[in-house]
């Protein structure tokens, strides 16, 4: 699917409201994408999920517009971020400290995020050993750089970018397998490298199964509008799946659930409509989200495929995802 024309004038606004009937956070402060002066004001409260760029008549890429104010006043503060409640995130992200690049000498490497590994910690290993004796492939350990991005810190997602690139290129690396709908979402446009999904690659392999029936599906903001990872899943599923629209986001997009907790709370309360269905996601995030807050029905879709069973392990997240760092060689554990 081709992406629409967009553009980045906030002034071409027509206040037609229509955005506001789409967004929860501008419904709240009762704004258009166009109100430029309070937007800015509030723009670490927007969730970037880009549902005001999918219904605008006249283009306006609302996320890109949003993005841009954050961008704006890192660059007023002399490129440090000057809202306050992101340090920890920043001080994890910048430069990943849980990254590890140990096992990544090869030409082709599973680049898991930070996020699957945290959550799905078996799959992880699974995968890393299911890929290293079927396609000789190694695996990276590392974020792709999007938190800092989303916070507007330009410089610091340029040398993200970089060392990301760097250290790929040291190892001889000439594809990356993103399990994360974000990092491939990212990453695709910015690595001199082939990017692939996770999907694309089983596939190609001739690994996973045929999933049987009708799910529901929840698509993450990344894949909400051309829904291209969704239509390398569609190689495994039997039927065309129902997919929820009137979610906006899983609450935590653009980093604005800290700013935000009532509207991020109300985000996944309004999932309560499809709360007697199992819920599939393709993203960890997501379903880790759903399943912290209740939403016990969950399911990774990739774990479906690969006939896992496992939950989100909401409860080490933290632990598994530090764990990553000294990750070695299954005969080296």
């Amino acid at each position: 699917m081709e992406d629409k024309p967009r553009i980045m004038d906030p002034d071409a606004c027509v206040h037609c409201h229509i955005c506001r009937q789409h967004c929860l956070f501008l419904e709240k402060y009762n704004i258009d994408i166009g109100d430029k002066e309070k937007l800015e004001e509030l723009s670490y409260h927007c969730f970037l999920c880009g549902r005001c760029s999918e219904v605008c008549p006249k283009g306006i890429d609302g996320r890109e517009v949003v993005l841009g104010m954050r961008k704006e006043q890192v660059r007023r503060n002399d490129g440090q971020l000057r809202e306050k409640g992101y340090g920890m995130l920043v001080r994890e992200k910048q430069n990943y400290l849980f990254q590890n690049y140990g096992l990544g000498a090869k030409k082709s490497v599973l680049f898991p995020g930070c996020n699957f590994p945290a959550y799905y910690p078996k799959t992880t290993r699974y995968l890393m050993e299911l890929f290293r004796e079927r396609a000789g492939a190694g695996t990276v350990f590392d974020c792709c750089g999007k938190p800092i991005a989303e916070l507007g810190m330009e410089k610091q997602e340029e040398e993200i970018i970089g060392r990301v690139e760097r250290k790929l290129r040291e190892n001889g690396v000439e594809e990356v397998i993103t399990l994360c709908p974000n990092c491939y979402a990212y990453l695709k446009p910015r690595l001199n490298v082939n990017v692939v999904s996770i999907y694309e690659k089983l596939r190609e392999l001739g690994i996973g199964k045929m999933i049987e029936g009708r799910l529901t599906i929840f698509p993450p903001c990344p894949d909400r509008e051309n829904k291209e990872q969704l239509d390398f899943i569609r190689a495994f599923l039997k039927e065309e799946p129902d997919l929820i629209s009137h979610v906006q986001c899983c609450g935590l997009g653009g980093c604005a659930g800290s700013k935000e907790k009532d509207l991020a709370k109300q985000m996944v309360c309004s999932i309560g409509q499809e709360s007697e269905r199992t819920i599939y996601t393709y993203c960890a995030s997501c379903s880790g989200n759903f399943v912290r807050k209740g939403y016990k029905d969950t399911k990774h879709i990739l774990l479906e495929i690969l006939e896992r069973n496992e939950g989100p392990d909401t409860g080490r997240s933290v632990v598994n995802r530090i764990m990553t760092k000294y990750r070695r060689e299954k005969n080296n554990e």
